[in-house]
Order: C-alpha cells, then sequence, then structure tokens
C-alpha cells in the first residue's frame, strides 16, 4: 500500500489521437526526452522550508517561551501580549510531526522503488498549485524481472527461435539487451477510428487493443458486454415477431370481442367501497384488447425461447472467453495469493493490543462483523417492501379519489392515471434507493473489514446485488404475484391499515399493468440512470469547476494548452471500478429473463440501450476518468455465477407468470374441459361469479347506486364460486380447484421440461472451442519435443566436455564460452 501523503495514482491516460499518429515520439518522457513516463503519482506539496518550523527542538524552546512569557504578564497584572497563543503553538507543532511524518513515509516509499530499480523524477511545477507530480519509468530489465516472476509466457515460435538462438549463442557477440528504441506508448485503443463516437456503433469493438491498454479485466468486460449485445439480436426479432403476431390476432382474439360487445349487457360490482359505483363489462374494451398483445399463445414460446436463450449466451460466452485466453495467453494464469487488506491488519494490529493488555495470551484472529450486522439486510429488504406499500396505499387512494371527483375526464381515466402515476413513482423511489443501498453495502462490507481486495470486492458485489435487486423487483413482483390474489369477495374483502381495501386486477389480469410497470422502470433506468447519469454528472462537474476558476473560457483554454498529459489527467475523475458497470447490466439482464413473458419487447429496449452503453462506456474510460490500473484476470469472476443463477431462476419466475399471472391456462382448462363446443365463446361468462347486492355489508354500499340509470339487484365479479342459488353461494368451486390443480401441474411440467432442455443445450456445446482445443494439443506436444532437444542438447554438451578430459586444452577461448543466461 502507498505510504501516507500520496494521493491519487495516476497510471497515465491515453493520448489524443493526433498525439498517437504524430510521428514516432513515444509519448510523456522524462526531462532528457528519452525515459518514457510509465506512471504517476500524485502528492501534496510541502510548504517551504522557510516557512515551516526548522526543527521540533526550536518549536518547543518557543512554546516554553511563550508559556513562560504568559505567566509572568499573569503575576504583573498587565495585559497579556499579543502574541500567539500557546495552545494554538502547540496544535501547529502536532501538525508538522504529523506533516514530517507524512514527509518520512514518502520518503521511505521512493526508496523502496528506487531499490525495485524504478527510476524517479519529480515535477513540482506551478501550473497546478499545491499538487506535485512523481513520474515513474520501468526500465527493460525490471520489466523482463517481473514477466519472470508473473510467469508470462511466449508464444512457442518464439520459444523455439529462443531454443536455436542458445544453441548457436557460441557463435553470437554478446550483446547486453536493452530496451528496443521503437516502443510507442500505448495510445488510445479507441483513439485511431474513434470507437467511443456513436456514428460507429456497428462495428467491432478493439477488444485486443482495450487489453493493451487497459489490462485483461476491462478487456474481458467489453468483450463480454459486446457478446451480450450481440446475442440480444435474435431476441429481439423473436420479441418483436410475438408481439407483431398480438396485434394481429387481435381482432380475432373471442374473450376480448366478448368483453368489447355492446350486447353483452354485464353489469360488474364496484371496484372500490361508497365511492364506487356499478359498471359496465364493455368499458374495459381497451384493456382487455391491450392484454392480448401481451398475453397469447406465442408469449409460452417465447418464455421457452428465452429459457434457451440465456443458456446459448452462457455457453457462447464461455467459448468466446476461452478463446480470448488462449490469444492473450490466460490458459495457464493463476491468481497470485491476495495480500491482506491494510485496514483488516490495522484491525488485527488494534485488537491484539488491546487483547495484549487484558490477558497474556497474544494470537492473530479473524475481524469479522457478520453476525453483528447481517440482520441489516434483512432490514433494508424490509423498508423496500415498506415502500411498494406505501405505492400499494397511494393507488387505494388516489383510486377512490377519482372516483368521488366532479372532473368527467379525471373519471373517465381512473385506470390510466393510476397505473401510469403509481409506476413513475415507483421508477423514481427506485432510482433514489439505488443510490442509498451502493452506500448501505458498502458501508455494512466496511464493517466486516474482508481480509483481501478479492474477499472484499466479491462481498460488496453480493450486498450490493440483494439490495438493488430487491429495490428494482419488488413491485414487479408484487403486481405479478400478489395483487388480486388477496382480495376477497364482495360483501368479505380484505382490509388493511382500517379502512383500505386490497387492490383488484383488471377483468382482463394483472398482466397489462405489470406489463407497464416493467416497461417504465426497465426504460426509466436506462434511460436516466444508466445513460443521462452518465453523460450529465461529468458535465455538471466540470461546469462546476469551470464557475469555480476565475480564468473565462478563452483563458481556461489558453490554460489546458500548456498543461502537460498527466496534469490534464488529474482534472479528471477517478476510476471506480467495474462492478457499477456490472450492475447495471445484470439488473437489465434480470429484467429481460425473469418476466420476459409479460413483456416481450424487453429485448429490443435492452439492444437499444446496450448500442449506446457501450460507446458511453468508452466515452468514460477514454476521457471522463484517469486510467485505470491494468490488471490480469482470465474470467468475469463472481457476476458469471449471478448470471447462471438468474437464468436459472427466470425458467421458474416465467412459468408462475404464465400459469397465474396470464389467462393462459384458464383459456385451455375452459376450452377443452367446459366450453360446448371446443371453442372460447363463453369463457368471459364462465369466469364471472355472481353477488347480491343485499349481502354488502354495513356501510361500503355505493353511494350512488343509480349511477347507471337503473336499480342493480345482482352484480358480476371475477372469480370461480358457488352460485347464488346453490346450496353453499360464495363458496370456492369446483372450477377455481379444477383450474389450480392445472396451474400448478403447468408449473411443473414446464419447469423440468426447459430446464432438461437447457442442461441438454449446455451438454451440446463444448465450452472449448475445436480449433483453440486442437491448437492447445498441438503446442503442448511441440513443447514436449522442445525440451526433449534442449535435454539432448544439454546432455550432448556435458559428453563433449567429459570427452576433453580435465587436462586438454580447450577447443576455444574462454571469452567465447557461451554465458548462462
Amino acid at each position: 500500500p502507498l505510504g501516507q501523503g500520496w494521493g491519487p495514482r495516476l497510471p497515465l491516460n491515453s493520448l489524443k489521437s493526433d498525439e498517437a499518429a504524430s510521428g514516432p515520439k513515444q509519448g510523456p518522457t522524462f526531462q532528457d526526452g528519452q525515459r518514457r513516463v510509465d506512471y504517476v503519482l500524485t502528492y501534496h506539496v510541502q510548504k517551504p522550508q522557510s516557512v515551516r518550523r526548522k526543527t521540533s527542538r526550536f518549536a518547543d524552546y518557543r512554546i516554553l517561551r511563550s508559556l513562560r512569557r504568559s505567566l509572568s504578564t499573569m503575576r504583573s497584572g498587565g495585559t497579556p501580549p499579543s502574541k500567539e497563543d500557546p495552545e494554538i503553538a502547540a496544535h501547529k507543532h502536532r501538525l508538522d510531526y504529523h506533516e514530517d511524518d507524512k514527509r518520512f513515509r514518502q520518503t521511505e516509499f521512493e526508496d523502496n522503488l528506487r531499490e525495485v530499480g524504478l527510476e524517479l523524477e519529480k515535477d513540482e511545477g506551478n501550473k497546478i498549485p499545491g499538487i506535485g507530480f512523481l513520474k515513474i519509468h520501468a526500465p527493460w530489465n525490471v520489466l523482463c524481472r517481473e514477466a519472470e516472476f508473473m510467469k508470462l509466457k511466449m508464444p512457442t515460435k518464439k520459444r523455439i527461435n529462443l531454443f536455436i538462438h542458445k544453441v548457436t549463442a557460441p557463435l553470437h557477440p554478446k550483446v547486453e539487451p536493452n530496451r528496443p528504441q521503437n516502443v510507442k506508448h500505448l495510445s488510445h485503443p479507441f483513439s485511431r477510428e474513434k470507437q467511443h463516437l456513436y456514428s460507429v456503433f456497428y462495428k467491432y469493438q478493439p477488444i485486443g487493443l482495450i487489453r493493451k491498454y487497459f489490462g485483461e479485466k476491462i478487456g474481458l468486460y467489453f468483450a463480454w458486454l459486446g457478446v451480450y449485445t450481440q446475442m440480444l439480436i435474435p431476441a429481439a426479432i423473436v420479441g418483436v415477431i410475438v408481439f407483431l403476431y398480438g396485434c394481429a390476432t387481435v381482432d380475432n382474439d373471442i374473450p376480448s370481442m366478448e368483453i368489447c360487445d355492446p350486447r353483452n349487457n354485464i353489469t360488474m360490482c364496484p371496484l372500490c367501497d361508497r365511492a364506487c359505483s356499478y359498471w359496465k363489462l364493455k368499458t374495459a374494451c381497451g384493456t382487455a384488447r391491450a392484454s392480448h398483445l401481451f398475453d397469447n399463445p406465442a408469449t409460452v414460446f417465447f418464455s421457452i425461447f428465452m429459457a434457451l436463450w440465456a443458456t446459448m449466451f452462457m455457453e457462447h460466452w464461455k467459448r468466446r472467453q476461452m478463446r480470448l485466453n488462449y490469444i492473450w495467453d490466460l490458459t495457464g494464469f493463476e491468481e497470485e495469493e491476495d495480500h491482506h487488506r491494510a485496514e483488516y491488519e490495522i484491525q488485527v494490529m488494534q485488537k491484539t493490543l488491546k487483547k495484549q493488555d487484558m490477558s497474556p495470551k497474544v494470537g492473530l484472529f479473524p475481524i469479522t462483523h457478520v453476525q453483528r450486522f447481517s440482520s441489516l439486510v434483512p432490514l433494508q429488504i424490509g423498508v423496500t417492501f415498506a415502500v411498494v406499500f406505501g405505492v400499494i396505499l397511494y393507488r387505494i387512494s388516489i383510486r377512490a379519489a377519482l372516483h368521488m371527483s366532479s372532473n368527467p375526464t379525471a373519471r373517465s381515466n381512473i385506470r390510466a392515471t393510476v397505473k401510469g402515476t403509481a409506476a413513475v413513482i415507483n421508477l423514481v423511489i427506485i432510482i433514489i434507493m439505488d443510490e442509498v443501498y451502493g452506500a448501505v453495502a458498502r458501508w455494512l462490507t466496511l464493517l466486516e473489514v474482508p481480509k483481501t481486495d478479492k474477499s472484499f470486492e466479491e462481498r460488496l458485489i453480493i450486498k450490493t446485488f440483494v439490495l438493488k435487486f430487491a429495490n428494482a423487483f419488488s413491485p414487479i413482483v408484487y403486481l405479478a404475484f400478489f395483487r388480486g390474489r388477496m382480495v376477497g369477495r364482495p360483501g368479505d374483502y380484505v382490509y388493511v391499515i382500517g379502512s383500505y381495501r386490497m387492490e383488484e386486477c383488471a377483468h382482463a389480469g394483472c398482466l397489462m399493468e405489470l406489463c407497464i410497470q416493467l416497461c417504465i422502470t426497465m426504460l426509466g433506468k436506462q434511460l436516466i440512470q444508466n445513460n443521462l447519469f452518465e453523460i450529465g454528472i461529468p458535465k455538471i462537474k466540470k461546469l462546476i469547476r469551470r464557475r469555480k476558476s476565475d480564468m473565462d473560457s478563452q483563458q481556461q483554454e489558453d490554460y489546458n494548452m500548456t498543461l502537460q498529459r498527466h496534469e490534464k489527467d488529474h482534472f479528471l475523475g477517478p476510476f471506480v471500478g467495474l462492478s457499477p458497470e456490472y450492475m447495471e447490466m445484470i439488473i437489465q439482464f434480470g429484467m429481460v429473463t425473469l418476466f420476459v413473458a409479460s413483456f416481450p419487447l424487453a429485448p429490443l429496449f435492452a439492444l437499444l440501450n446496450n448500442i449506446i452503453e457501450i460507446r458511453l462506456d468508452a466515452k468514460k474510460f477514454v476521457t471522463e476518468v484517469r486510467r485505470p490500473i491494468a490488471a490480469r484476470a482470465k474470467d468475469i469472476g463472481i457476476w458469471y455465477n449471478l448470471l447462471r443463477g438468474l437464468s436459472k431462476v427466470a425458467v421458474i419466475v416465467n412459468a408462475f407468470v404464465i400459469s397465474f399471472t396470464s389467462d393462459f391456462i384458464p383459456r385451455l382448462v375452459y376450452q377443452y374441459m367446459y366450453s360446448p363446443d371446443g371453442s372460447m365463446h363463453g369463457f368471459v361468462n364462465h369466469t364471472l361469479s355472481y353477488f347480491n347486492v343485499s349481502d354488502f355489508q354495513p356501510g361500503t354500499a355505493p353511494l350512488q347506486p343509480m349511477h347507471l340509470g337503473y336499480e342493480v339487484q345482482i352484480c358480476r365479479y371475477k372469480d370461480y364460486r358457488e352460485t347464488l342459488w346453490s346450496n353453499t353461494p360464495y363458496d370456492l368451486s369446483k372450477e377455481f380447484w379444477a383450474i389450480l390443480a392445472c396451474r400448478l401441474a403447468f408449473v411443473i411440467v414446464f419447469q423440468n421440461v426447459v430446464m432438461l432442455m437447457s442442461d441438454f443445450v449446455d451438454w451440446l456445446i463444448p465450452d472449448i472451442p475445436k480449433d483453440i482445443s486442437l491448437q492447445i494439443h498441438k503446442e503442448k506436444i511441440l513443447m514436449v519435443e522442445l525440451f526433449m532437444k534442449e535435454e539432448e542438447g544439454k546432455k550432448l554438451l556435458r559428453d563433449n566436455h567429459t570427452n576433453q578430459g580435465p587436462f586438454q586444452p580447450r577447443s576455444r577461448p574462454a571469452s567465447h564460452a557461451p554465458s548462462k543466461c
């Protein structure tokens, strides 16, 4: 870890495209113009020595002298002189000690860098007041040594050439290896073709250049995002076809035609107590027709397709990742042992010292706060459900208020108003709580004090994912599986918090409202949280920084022209890691797969967003944040496990959506069990039960019973219950239990069949591409042959040396003997 006093670490951000193509320049260099700057550290410049106190001895003497002067003045009864307060002087003396300690740590850190062979050069110019830069150059021999430590392999052909060079080394003059002078400083991987511009969205990403400039970890992220976006193309096409099928068959849908038929004079029961009155079923015509766009037989096919699509995507990424591992020489890469975090070692040291004072037993023990703080995660999820419940109360109350309104426009658009405003409120709360949950997850992880950086990152990812996933999907889960399930019936409704009656679904089901909520949440998060924030926040920060500056725009431009590359990079934002980028894509993947049965256009919206997201991320990495530290990695880590888990859960969720949220199962049961002619005619009447208005509970009957112009004695409501003239009126009918059994059977069959098909696809597609597997096999054979030839050469040299004998003259001068490398 860096010593105290060091600021941000700046691996040099990229050169501009004109700098990269301007000739044989190597990029930023030391003052000699030869040594390339590979890394830059920033630090706060200390006060000039003439201002600061020279030594602590003189400072102590001044403090004592000031105290004596103050005491003598008090004894003489006079007023103290207007000198510096001794307490303030002592505080400044402590600050000097702190500054000296930081300067000592900084000097010690610089000496350690020099010991490992790095070359340093300080730049404490006056262009950025109070900021100094430490330029670092890694010589060629240091790079070679570190490459040996990291076990970097070279291609097989180079190894063969190296073997030939070693065999013929005695014939070559000895040359000291040196850094090649034609090595150029890497420019931006996007700069040559301006890959971060939106006009080139159709071009492939320069993954190889990204890896060379940013490292394998970031290269794998852009490769994964490209594969995910590419795989969304067939999903989006099939989703659009399913939607168009719904549009083409809406006029032939018999249940919606029966709802819209004015000849079916069906009077429905009130949707709320007292304020709501009776209404005609034909007023739900628009909702019924719109529901058919997403609730049709093609939805089941699309759910099966998306389950197989998720498996294909995971397999395609594994093959792509294996290919990149081979190309980037990561097949034999193993992560180094992760060192302990500084925070963990400090906590261990403090706990050990405290234990030492209390008991003679001394020992290190892991620092963990999981048991103490693990209850906070369920608490945060509980807060999320409380917010969802608050939105439920809003919908109930606003519906009652609109029914009591005297404005005819408001009364005619009650459903659309309630659905739209509730979805927007949910979106705003989700965006706000996302930021809160991100901070809470980080705070909880810091309290746990994980041992290593890898452990810290994994724990942070899991906590953030759990909280943000619950935040984003709680309203959707409520609409899909809970709304309309615990309502009761007219005369015996279920109430919460006094007189608030639980919500009912529309006659066409809750699938349409689920679709609206999913659409607004998905589009809102992508447009506002993912795109607008990524574009707007850096621009706002830049505008604020410009407003604080005393220079006008022309002076600011002239000032920027005088700054060097590392000085410009200092004003860029810090790199916060890849977790936010992965997290937003994982949440999007969940919305694409989990509830795709209710919203077949989700893959299309995700595809359009990701085309922009790739360019946004490229622009951000290139122009908005400092160049991150290059890190090696052979996979995307824990994110793959989260993706695989979501793809498995998506099968179960879609099975329940089709079975319980849509009308697919009730329609099949009616058509094959209760329809007199095997058609869907009479389905609407079959789903409606009867209620005698005289059975209303006191105080719940409509205030305007003559709203329709006639007295209503019997109204209808959507449920499967016994008729009024049966022996057990209002009890659940046998049709309800038959449909429930079919729903559960469908869930079991759908889940097992789709998962079996997914596992078959997983088994059918090999993880390693055939050409890569053959190439790896050939390289192993070549390596064995190479090692055998090398051993034969060594044996031949030993035999020649033995045949010469200890007293025979050497066949060549000692100066030409092969040197051991």
